[in-house]
This record gives structure tokens, C-alpha cells and sequence, in this order.
């Protein structure tokens, strides 16, 4: 994985939430939330797996809605931040995190309902890899997100700090028929990058991001979309 030493330093950890869902990062926070949702829903009393869990964002709202909640993540330092927000909201007990790889899960197969993994695979050196360990575990359903090869993100990619793996739909597309899993919905989204949002106070995103919702609608510019959210089935 890219940035690992990077990702799993203490101070990242502690502003992690604050640099990038803050300001116009709330507007990216809720759009990944509710493709989340939209995804798996109804959530109550399902048995889902978040890999790459972080600071718990998906792994908190998910318990607070009643699933029964695994978040496995390499930082120690992101996952003590997941268990300070768990405990904050009451949720202490009712879900768990755990320290692991996401390459070897330390579970059976079929042992989880759904499995997720966003801000992932931008990371990933072996998607094929990863997505079939993420199938071995899972009985029914696997959701995660890709950002777009051909995409305004391209342009500044390099200036990333750990750079980003970009997809085509295609090549999505092949790693799906090779991991045996069935394309239920994919949902583009953010022709602006999340950069841009992040950069800016709320009251200044909120009117662009509105423009980018009416303007990405269209069909026509779905494959200039920043970011891809696949929801799929195991066969």
C-alpha cells in the first residue's frame, strides 16, 4: 500500500477528519456517506466489514444505525481516533476495531454480510488482490469507490502526497469478472475535485458543488466524474 508510514503516523491521525472534511470537505463527508447507505440499506442488523476503516467515519454511522460493525484498518494511531469517536456517540462495546491487513483479513470466508472499502483502492498496489480477499470474506455484497482515470483529478495527481491509482470503467469492469463479482449500480459523482472542496469554506463549496450536481447529472459527463461509487454481488 501507498503512504502507509505516512497514513499511520500519530499527528495524520489526530487532524485527519479536521483537514479533509472540514470547510467544503462536509459536502464530500455527506455525498460518501449516503452512497454508503444507498448502497446497503436497510443497515440494521447487518454484518458488514469496513476495511481501511481510518477514523471510523462509515464504521460509527453504520453502528449508530444499528449494523454490527468490523473496522480493520494498518494504523493503529486512525484506529484509536475511530474508538474516541465511538465513545463520544455512546457506541462503545456495540462495534469493534481491529489493527490488520487488508491483503490477509483475519476472518473465515463468508464470514460478513457486506464489506466495504472507501478512500481505498486509490492506494491499493494490487487491486485484483485485494478485491478477491474482500470477496473471500463476504457472503452477499461488496461496496467500495474509485477515482477516475479520466477525470479533472488526473491533472493534479501528481501533486498528491502519496500520488493516487486511477481507474477507467473498464478496467473496473475486468477486475469485477475476475474477483466473480456482479455490478448491481455505479454512481459518478464530483466532476470539481475534492481538492478544491477541501480548499474553501462551506458557504463557498456549497454553490459550486450545486453546479456540480446539475452539470455532472448528465450522461455525457459521467466519464469526466472525479469518483466512482460500485456497488456489487458476490455470484
Amino acid at each position: 500500500m501507498k503512504g502507509q508510514e505516512w497514513y499511520q503516523a500519530d499527528d495524520v491521525a489526530e487532524e485527519y477528519d479536521d483537514k479533509r472534511f472540514s470547510q467544503g470537505g462536509q459536502l464530500i463527508d455527506r455525498r460518501e456517506k449516503e452512497a454508503v447507505l444507498d448502497a446497503i440499506m436497510p443497515v440494521e442488523d447487518r454484518n458488514v466489514l469496513e476495511i481501511a476503516c481510518g477514523t471510523g467515519r462509515f464504521t460509527v454511522m453504520l453502528a449508530e444505525r444499528g449494523a454490527d460493525v468490523v473496522g480493520l484498518d494498518i494504523s493503529a494511531a486512525m484506529l484509536q481516533q475511530g474508538r474516541k469517536k465511538a465513545q463520544n456517540r455512546g457506541l462503545a462495546g456495540t462495534l469493534e476495531f481491529l489493527r490488520g491487513d487488508a491483503g490477509r483479513l483475519p476472518f473465515p470466508d463468508d464470514h460478513f454480510d457486506t464489506v466495504i472499502a472507501m478512500r481505498f483502492f486509490h492506494l491499493a498496489d494490487d487491486p485484483e488482490a485485494f478485491l478477491r480477499e474482500m470477496r473471500r470474506v463476504s457472503s452477499d455484497q461488496i461496496v467500495f469507490d474509485t477515482f477516475n482515470r479520466f477525470s479533472a483529478r488526473s491533472a493534479y495527481n501528481w501533486a498528491l502526497p502519496m500520488g493516487s491509482r486511477l481507474y477507467s470503467k473498464s478496467e473496473v469492469s475486468v477486475l469485477l469478472a475476475k474477483t466473480e463479482l456482479t455490478l448491481v449500480d455505479v454512481e459518478d459523482d464530483f466532476l470539481v475535485p475534492y481538492g478544491v472542496y477541501r480548499s474553501i469554506p462551506n458557504g463557498l463549496a456549497t454553490p459550486i458543488r450545486t453546479f456540480d450536481e446539475i452539470v455532472g447529472g448528465r450522461p455525457i459527463t459521467d466519464h469526466l466524474a472525479s469518483v466512482s461509487y460500485w456497488n456489487t454481488r458476490v455470484r
